[in-house]
């Protein structure tokens, strides 16, 4: 997989000096053009890993974008109203995530989320502890971390 991606970038770097044109919106043109060449022509099955995290792995980073600017939103909104529309609280949030790679990811995804912030793990590593700025409905909260941030890292890391 990483020579996959070695090849994408070399790829692209060689298109921006052909177009003479260097710039990132040039250079993400190339490693598109060269990641939809390289899976044209790839062929065994180590290699389609690559063309199928790759796509997950910019998914992931525009539904974080999404996730952090309506949590901005939210939070500036509360911030600017002269009623608070908060209602704190401390989840109990049950993992699905096993390895430690996997549940760090989900804690600084979450931490990095205006008015969330993971506290703590269970010793078992089977419950996060979150603590939330929003907490109107729990099952909802929870349901929209383990069908969101959850879901898209396990795809991709596993």
């Amino acid at each position: 997989m990483k020579v996959q991606f070695l090849l994408n970038i070399l790829l692209a770097i060689v298109w921006v000096f052909l177009t003479g044109t260097i710039n990132a919106v040039n250079f993400t043109f190339g490693f598109i053009l060269s990641f939809l060449v390289l899976w044209l022509i790839s062929s065994s099955q180590e290699k389609q890993k690559y063309f199928i995290i790759i796509p997950r792995l910019i998914s992931f980073t525009f539904y974080f974008l999404y996730e952090l600017i309506k949590a901005n939103l939210q939070v500036a909104a509360d911030v600017i109203t002269p009623k608070f529309y908060m209602e704190p609280g401390i989840i109990a949030y049950p993992l699905n995530a096993k390895s430690d790679l996997e549940i760090t990811l989900l804690a600084n995804v979450i931490t990095l989320t205006p008015g969330t912030l993971s506290l703590d793990i269970s010793d078992d590593r089977k419950v996060l502890y979150i603590h939330a700025m929003y907490v109107h409905d729990k099952e909802e909260f929870i349901d929209g971390i383990k069908n969101g941030f959850e879901k898209r890292i396990l795809n991709i890391v596993r």
